[in-house]
């Protein structure tokens, strides 16, 4: 019996800021953490590059974004889902 390797991809939600080309959006995510000696809740947020072939996603729509196999040096997430609408949809 062979053994099935499953690949743990990582899944983030964040907010679409950019459309930067045809297949590409840029999306910003948005990590909490305390702090360990303070017991501040920082946030940190970063941006990333994603491929999406979904023509109806708008800047400031939600969505889920998924890793995968890098499409370029800068693209290694794909879109999965969109959450909520910043705009009326069709």
């Amino acid at each position: 019996m062979e053994k099935v390797k499953t690949i743990k991809r990582k899944k983030l939600q964040g907010i679409v800021t950019k459309l930067s080309s045809a297949m590409t959006i840029k999306v910003e995510t948005e990590n909490k953490s305390m702090h360990k000696k303070y017991k501040k809740v920082i946030s940190f947020h970063k941006e990333y590059l994603v491929h999406c072939v979904d023509k109806d996603v708008k800047v400031g729509d939600v969505v889920v974004i998924e890793e995968g196999r890098p499409m370029s040096s800068s693209k290694c997430f794909y879109f999965v889902k969109k959450i909520w609408y910043s705009h009326k949809p069709d």
